[in-house]
């Protein structure tokens, strides 16, 4: 474990915007036609239009780098980023899953595994009552989506 002497939060905050924006550019990548795949798949009545993906994400993705950021400035490198790094990897799966292989169904589990691995990090994170606080919108948009998911999966 790092000390904090030895840390500087800049380089820190660097390195976690840079895993954050490495989970947005692998989703990106295999979500090249996502919006028209998004609107010619039957969705239910309460789906968002395709333009609020990016938006939401681009704060959330926010959110979710300066929430382990802040864990790892107060603690250094710990055990209670590994539910962190295990929630990025399942975020960076489900884009190529759903949108490039359209597996339509693996993605319903991955973003389901998401969601506990999501609950599993705020858990974690309970001692830093901001940065778990912070993973709360994330929570809800992947709960919606899960259902969104769900839906598509009925639907088609």
């Amino acid at each position: 474990m790092t000390t904090a002497t030895t840390r500087h939060p800049l380089v820190g905050l660097a390195v976690f915007v840079a895993a954050v924006a490495v989970t947005a550019v692998v989703g990106s990548l295999s979500a090249v036609s996502a919006s028209e795949r998004y609107q010619a798949l039957a969705q239910p009545p309460w789906a968002p239009p395709s333009w609020l993906f990016g938006p939401v994400w681009t704060v959330l993705y926010v959110l979710i780098a300066v929430s382990g950021w802040l864990v790892w400035k107060a603690e250094g490198t710990t055990t209670r980023l590994l539910p962190y790094a295990v929630q990025l990897l399942l975020n960076a799966l489900w884009t190529p899953l759903f949108f490039a292989a359209e597996r339509y169904t693996l993605a319903l589990v991955d973003i389901i595994a998401l969601a506990i691995a999501i609950i599993w990090t705020i858990t974690a994170f309970r001692r830093h009552r901001p940065s778990a606080l912070l993973l709360v919108p994330y929570l809800a948009w992947v709960l919606f989506a899960t259902a969104l998911n769900a839906a598509i999966v009925t639907l088609n």
